[in-house]
């Protein structure tokens, strides 16, 4: 299965005015796309994000993670929207984990209403994980538009997702074979300060980790304790744990601080602490978090013109969970 990706072209600057705003020269994405054609169209869908995280910050973080889960597979071209049974919903790393599918086709159907067959599903993921970030207490950022949406989605495709039990080099090389860097990588993991994990995704770190240490060394023991209370022997069951303990609904550094303290919940958290690749990173974005706020938008946005689909490619789907019938 191919892990590379076509070459984009784009470059992003900041402009500071009281909040973080991101600028991408892309020749297939540009800025107030939708500006003649639907100029409602992202307030339409902030309009609907806002409320959604106010009565469930979860879904904040589902939004999010359902742009990143879109975009690593296939590009962003909403296959992670499509339904069915060989779809990439039904991969492991997606199935029964991924939230904020209302609010994408509340705010689709709005939009549908208002301008019929114009707004891509694929724009409107990415306005809503920005919107996301803003109502969690995150940078907000100008998202360049003009995404189609794909007509296929497959299973086994999903299969490129970074595991949470990467290392850093593993994760390094995920992230080096979509066109992002190594810093990329850190800066886009400080999403992790939101959201939940299951108890299979880290029981290993509790209870089997190797022959020397059924615990993982590297994890703080007040962390380790709480962990075992919610995950009991053999910890398989579907119960949820914040990935950030001390500030679960804010999309903010203490991600950072907490990896410093040994409190990262995932094997590919704390490793961006352990490994040398990244340790730097990890520190510096603990205690600058202007200059993480900064970093994450101009990252999203990148992530976010991985290999869409732009001009007649694809189409626009009128129902986000299906492709269009002809």
């Amino acid at each position: 299965m191919s892990r590379t990706m076509r070459g984009v072209l784009f470059m992003a600057f900041v402009l500071a005015v009281h909040s973080w705003t991101l600028v991408a020269a892309s020749p297939s994405l540009k800025r107030g796309f939708y500006k003649k054609t639907c100029p409602q169209a992202e307030r339409i869908v902030r309009n609907v994000v806002g409320p959604a995280v106010a009565a469930n910050p979860g879904i904040g973080a589902g939004l999010i993670r359902l742009h990143f889960h879109d975009c690593f597979v296939r590009g962003c071209d909403a296959s992670v929207l499509l339904e069915g049974g060989d779809s990439e919903q039904m991969n492991i790393a997606n199935l029964n984990s991924l939230r904020g599918f209302e609010a994408i086709n509340d705010a689709k159907a709005l939009l549908e209403s208002e301008c019929p067959q114009t707004v891509s599903c694929a724009d409107v993921l990415a306005f809503a994980a920005r919107d996301a970030s803003e109502f969690t207490g995150g940078p907000t950022y100008k998202v360049p538009a003009g995404r189609r949406d794909g007509r296929i989605s497959r299973r086994e495709e999903a299969n490129v997702l970074p595991s949470p039990l990467a290392s850093a080099q593993e994760l390094r090389d995920d992230f080096t074979s979509k066109g992002l860097s190594l810093e990329d990588m850190v800066v886009l993991s400080g999403a992790h300060s939101l959201g939940i994990a299951h108890c299979p995704t880290f029981s290993r770190r509790l209870y089997n980790f190797n022959a020397t240490h059924p615990q993982d060394p590297s994890m703080a023991p007040d962390l380790a304790e709480y962990l075992k209370r919610r995950c009991p022997p053999p910890g398989q069951d579907r119960t949820a744990v914040p990935l950030d303990v001390a500030t679960p609904n804010l999309l903010d550094v203490q991600y950072y601080r907490n990896l410093k303290k040994g409190k990262g919940v995932l094997i590919s958290d704390q490793t961006l602490w352990t490994s040398s690749l990244t340790a730097k990173m990890v520190d510096s974005f603990a205690d600058k978090p202007n200059r993480w706020a900064k970093k994450y938008a101009d990252a999203m946005v990148r992530m976010g013109a991985m290999d869409v689909l732009t001009g007649n490619q694809g189409e626009i789907r009128i129902r986000c969970a299906v492709v269009n019938s002809y």
